[in-house]
């Protein structure tokens, strides 16, 4: 079995539509999504719209939750004012520009999807599984991850939120995988990035890092108001 999962699109059309065109080239058996689909740039309605086309498993997100039952907040941990102000925009913007049959999407998606395979007890989350916007890196601790690990019954656990790709091997054969992120990078280029995941014998991981018309995103996202903050960080990875 040969996964592909993707995470925090956060409305980037044109890096969806670069990723998916590169998974489909991959010889890929599924394609999962690890939530985040919204916020930040300004296509959420069309970047909703392939992932209900494509039928592909998803996730809630934070900024799903936030966005589909209209808060005011994505429950982000903003380091200070000027972060949270910054957040708030993005809700905001978001909340108005996503049609109601779209925010009804996101408010019904799932907080966990379970699959089986052979041997392989997959739990996908957002954050972690015990918390929607908790943030699970590559230096958590092996103690903490072997806890949710154990507390989940699951053997993989794939996650996003970071917007950082990881995959942490564990003792007892456990694995944590981090998918990165699609729509907003934060692993120093601006290009895409999601994870291909083989189940065999052995469980392997690829990460891919996908380039795409970033160009076309930062003139979206200036040209649809939003703070031009968002449109220099996606320029910067």
């Amino acid at each position: 079995m040969r996964l592909a999962v993707i995470s925090d699109i956060h409305s980037n059309l044109p890096a969806l539509q670069a990723v998916l065109a590169d998974i489909d080239r991959r010889n890929v058996d599924l394609v999962l999504c690890a939530g985040d689909l919204v916020g930040y740039a300004p296509y959420p309605n069309e970047v909703i719209e392939i992932i209900r086309k494509r039928n592909i498993p998803c996730v809630q997100g934070n900024y799903d939750e936030a966005v589909g039952n209209e808060r005011l907040l994505c429950g982000c941990e903003f380091k200070d004012e000027k972060e949270e102000e910054l957040g708030r925009a993005s809700i905001l913007w978001t909340r108005t520009h996503t049609s109601t049959v779209h925010k009804e999407f996101l408010r019904f998606l799932p907080v966990e999807l379970r699959l089986t395979f052979g041997s392989y007890r997959m739990l996908m989350v957002h954050g972690s599984p015990f918390r929607q916007n908790e943030y699970l890196t590559a230096d958590t601790s092996e103690e903490y991850l072997e806890k949710i690990m154990i507390t989940s019954a699951a053997n993989v656990l794939i996650c996003g939120h970071t917007h950082i790709p990881f995959h942490r091997r564990l003792s007892g054969g456990l694995h944590v995988i981090n998918a990165g992120s699609v729509g907003k990078p934060k692993h120093g280029t601006p290009q895409a990035s999601y994870v291909i995941v083989n189940l065999n014998e052995t469980l392997t991981k690829e990460i891919c890092y996908v380039s795409y018309d970033v160009e076309a995103t930062t003139r979206a996202i200036q040209e649809a108001g939003l703070p031009v903050e968002f449109a220099v960080r996606l320029q910067q990875g």
